[in-house]
């Protein structure tokens, strides 16, 4: 039954999605490469990595399409919604406005997709509990309202990173089941901005 399973690469593409500096590059950055960088640069247009991911007896390739924050980019973004396998809404913790916007962005994504992708809440920065202002409860509330997945992590102390990506494996079109979740990394980084670049140096 196993050659059921031996078709070409399966490719799923995630949108990452959310308010400036919640930390969606951050999150990619210590998924694909197991880091955290400190210093914060904001995303330009939009950032594609992508990485192959061992699901069971599949591999799937996962395409990180990472937007910027910044208002003058949204104009970019509806164009890389209509496609999207999944989409990534990211909060900060500590910053009620970027939780209160999640609402628009997961609006935004619905308009583009109707019910066809599976949504993700994500609160990032649970490292910073001391400056907490949204309560896992409320989050957990509201992805339940929305009727979409959620989760906190913490890209900086690496918490439920992993486990936020083997989760959205797992429930991808034609990934059934619960799986045991091997990876690695083929990455690619290609710059895809074509306005405003502000002459900034190479983001190697």
């Amino acid at each position: 039954m196993a050659t059921e399973y031996s078709s070409p690469l399966r490719k799923y593409k995630l949108v990452f999605l959310g308010e400036q500096s919640v930390g969606k590059t951050s999150l990619i950055t210590r998924f694909m490469y197991d880091t955290f960088d400190n210093t914060y640069q904001a995303t330009i247009g939009i950032d594609f990595l992508s990485k192959t991911l061992y699901v069971d007896d599949r591999t799937v390739r996962l395409q990180l399409w990472d937007t910027a924050g910044q208002e003058r980019f949204r104009s970019l973004i509806p164009s890389y919604i209509r496609d999207s396998s999944v989409a990534v809404i990211v909060y900060d913790i500590t910053s009620l406005d970027s939780f209160k916007n999640t609402t628009k962005w997961i609006d935004d994504v619905r308009a583009e997709r109707g019910d066809d992708v599976i949504i993700v809440l994500v609160g990032n920065k649970s490292d910073l509990q001391e400056k907490r202002q949204v309560s896992t409860d409320e989050a957990e509330k509201r992805a339940k309202e929305l009727n979409v997945m959620f989760m906190e992590t913490s890209a900086k102390a690496g918490h439920n990173v992993k486990v936020l990506f083997k989760k959205i494996a797992q429930t991808l079109p034609g990934m059934d089941g619960p799986s045991e979740t091997t990876e690695q990394s083929q990455m690619q980084k290609i710059n895809l901005t074509n306005a405003e670049s502000q002459a900034s140096s190479c983001s190697c």
